[in-house]
């Protein structure tokens, strides 16, 4: 299953937000990320920052999987989808309890960003060839 230009373009984009975001998780953002680690996991300083160190190497292998993985895209936009469905808690936690990180400093903002998530899971879908491959599978059953 074959990709066109403008769908390896946006996968590469997306392989170079997800390498960033996950060095950002390891480095110098990553008092920006404790804000969207769920209030209802432990509190404990230590694993909360396990957490923004787990999810940022995780995202990391993400980013290098679309980049030079080209070979199992369809997969990858699969497990990345999976993914941002996995850590959508964090934005609505974030959201509930008026935490402001990454300039979201208003409930507005923080709300607004919420509809960020499906875009990127539709992305990491579409770019790859899952969403193409997911609905030719699901057409043959």
């Amino acid at each position: 299953m074959q990709t066109n230009l403008f769908q390896n373009i946006l996968r590469t984009i997306l392989g170079l937000f997800m390498t960033l975001a996950g060095i950002g998780h390891l480095t110098f953002q990553r008092q920006e990320f404790l804000a969207q680690v769920p209030r209802w996991l432990p509190n404990d300083p230590m694993f909360m920052d396990f957490v923004v160190v787990s999810s940022g190497v995780v995202e990391i292998a993400f980013g290098l999987s679309l980049l030079f993985w080209a070979k199992e895209r369809i997969r990858v936009g699969i497990f990345l989808a999976i993914f941002f469905i996995l850590i959508f808690p964090g934005n609505i936690s974030q959201y509930m309890n008026g935490i402001s990180a990454f300039g979201l400093d208003t409930d507005e903002k923080r709300f607004i960003r919420l509809f960020f998530q499906p875009v990127l899971i539709l992305w990491a879908l579409w770019s790859t060839g899952a969403l193409h491959y997911l609905l030719a599978k699901r057409k043959t059953n």
